[in-house]
């Protein structure tokens, strides 16, 4: 049975909103390997997107396509903290529907 200690999380967000995330992510222990907490990484990518009917886009307009620069944000948390730290940066998240993945990580005794 494969031991989950941990969880990746790719945050999909603005370049303007790096710091409220970071320290979002901070309140809540995220990226905290060992002796070190803070810890993430992010790279620049182009999000494409439509909205639709009903939608209120935070960039965009209803209908049509549109791409915008965005960061990848790549961060830990621990497993039972996971739900915390999805309400933490969905609170200070722009978007409507914000781009999160969780991926289960392995315990690998490091």
């Amino acid at each position: 049975m494969p031991d989950f200690c941990c969880c990746k999380l790719e945050i999909f967000i603005p370049e303007t909103h790096l710091e409220p995330l970071r320290k979002a992510l901070l309140s809540v222990d995220a990226g905290h390997i060992g002796k070190y907490d803070g810890c993430l990484s992010y790279s620049r990518v182009t999000g494409c997107w439509r909205p639709l009917e009903g939608t209120n886009p935070y960039i965009g307009t209803k209908g049509e396509f549109c791409a915008e620069p965005e960061l990848k944000v790549e961060v830990t948390c621990r497993t039972e903290r996971v739900e915390e730290t999805l309400r933490a940066v969905k609170a200070i998240h722009p978007y409507e529907e914000p781009v999160i993945n969780v991926i289960p990580l392995y315990r690998t005794g490091l």
